[in-house]
């Protein structure tokens, strides 16, 4: 990463952030109401769920092996926990995934009763996201470690690991051997299980039983705020709808929209707001589904001020078939006529049912693309090319990154597309798109954020951006 964007680096997204390692215990700390809560032969307090992973104690260890056929496997404490610490120390093959489940969820009417939840993640691979939170069985990763280079390096494959989990309010952090790794605030589970994991391995792996050990579980459930970690520099991810944390407000994020007004949003062509084609309710900002044509029932609007170098940060919900499109860097009175107003374009796109994802070249209009130019591909993982992304009905985040010439894209917590506005290559591929026709097209130094009316249902919540 270039030394010029590392203050950016989220769920987040930009060059790593700087982090600050996490202060040695005070005497207050070391005096907390700490409670051993480290399962014990027989494993009475736990119970197994999910797949048939072997679970056992030996030396004070918790051991949990990998099986043939075997789908993910949790051994799950019988007591609920709601504000909590916990501290443990882990180690795993270097083939075998883990986590720990906090406030774990498994109900009847979801799945079948599957384990669900926040998940603080071990992750031996070479993208080593140990430590981030993943959200088990819903909504995937709320905090990768993809721009957190120091908690990556922090963990060490196939050694033991010291974790600590704090899980207070509706805020949730980890250190992984003293690195801050994860900050996330989100208000879905208060209160649930704590569940070590044995994950699902193809066969081949499974058949010589990788194992994965715990051990010195303890846990404070007695005000445990008191002997909360102090602030960090670490960027937080806020999955609070149309709301900011202190944390978020401290580090400069403001809402474009309020959740409930057309306050700061116009017609692209137009002073006011249009009179259709939009729709609030619930907290959700919606493009009214039409005839799927591009801009002829409510047309797009924009930010009624313009931005320069910013994060930007949107959820979005496709329905199925949808196309849409978050445009940056807009000129609004380029293009008088019908159509779209011009600008660099986050597309939103279900790749699946739409024909645009089979046009272009290339790929280059599917979800997370710049729209004609540039392919989404995930450059986070380089071992799994694939795009992460939850499919129509289901709320994805993308997030936009510009400091100077330098732009990115990022999809559920991925990076997916980078650039350099104006570069030799950027005009050449500008020169090979539909945009060839617009002087110096990409390359304007300031315009406003735009939302598509491309005809089809899609939902927005959460619009937040940061100037930097």
């Amino acid at each position: 990463m270039h030394a010029r964007i590392a203050r950016i680096a989220f769920l987040a997204v930009a060059a790593a952030p700087l982090i600050a390692l996490a202060p040695a215990p005070s005497a207050a700390q070391t005096q907390a109401p700490w409670r051993d809560v480290t399962p014990r032969g027989g494993l009475t307090g736990w119970h197994k769920a999910g797949g048939n992973a072997v679970f056992d104690v030996t030396g004070g260890e918790l051991v949990g092996r990998a099986a043939l056929g075997s789908a993910n496997s949790w051994l799950v404490s019988d007591d609920q926990y709601g504000d909590f610490i916990l501290e443990f120390e882990a180690k795993t093959d270097t083939i075998l995934n883990s986590g720990v489940m906090i406030r774990g969820q498994s109900k009847p009417d979801y799945r079948g009763g599957v384990v669900h939840g926040y998940q603080a993640e071990i992750d031996p691979s070479a993208r080593a996201w140990s430590g981030g939170i993943y959200d088990e069985q819903r909504r995937q990763w709320l905090y990768t470690l993809g721009r957190n280079d120091a908690a990556r390096r922090a963990f060490r494959s196939g050694d033991w690991n010291h974790y600590r989990v704090e899980a207070i309010g509706n805020r949730l952090r980890t250190f992984v051997n003293g690195v801050p790794a994860a900050d996330v605030a989100d208000d879905v589970d208060a209160r649930g299980f704590i569940a070590f994991q044995v994950h699902a391995l193809p066969d081949a792996q499974a058949q010589r039983q990788p194992e994965v050990r715990f051990r010195k579980v303890r846990i404070i459930t007695d005000s445990p705020a008191r002997f909360a970690s102090p602030a960090t520099r670490l960027e937080q991810q806020g999955w609070l709808a149309n709301r900011l944390t202190d944390v978020e407000r401290g580090a400069g994020w403001k809402l474009l929209w309020d959740g409930r007004t057309t306050d700061g949003w116009r017609s692209a062509k137009a002073p006011g707001f249009p009179a259709k084609g939009w729709s609030i309710r619930d907290g959700i900002l919606s493009v009214d589904g039409a005839d799927g044509a591009e801009s002829t029932n409510g047309g797009d609007i924009i930010t009624t001020r313009d931005y320069r170098d910013f994060e930007l940060s949107v959820d979005f919900r496709l329905t199925p078939g949808a196309n849409s499109g978050i445009k940056y860097f807009v000129d609004p009175d380029l293009l008088k006529g019908d159509g779209s107003a011009i600008g660099l374009e986050f597309q939103l796109l279900d790749d699946a049912r739409h024909p645009d994802a089979k046009m272009g070249r290339d790929g280059n209009r599917t979800l997370g693309s710049l729209y004609d130019l540039i392919t989404a591909r995930n450059l986070s993982d380089p071992a799994n090319p694939n795009k992460r992304f939850n499919p129509p009905g289901e709320w994805n985040r993308a997030v936009v990154v510009v400091r100077g010439r330098h732009v990115e894209h990022w999809l559920n917590g991925y990076k997916v597309v980078e650039y350099e506005r104006g570069s030799p290559a950027f005009r050449a591929l500008v020169a090979e798109s539909k945009y060839a026709k617009w002087p110096k097209f990409g390359e304007w130094d300031a315009g406003p954020i735009l939302l598509q009316d491309h005809g089809d249902r899609v939902d927005f919540r959460s619009l937040k951006l940061r100037e930097l």
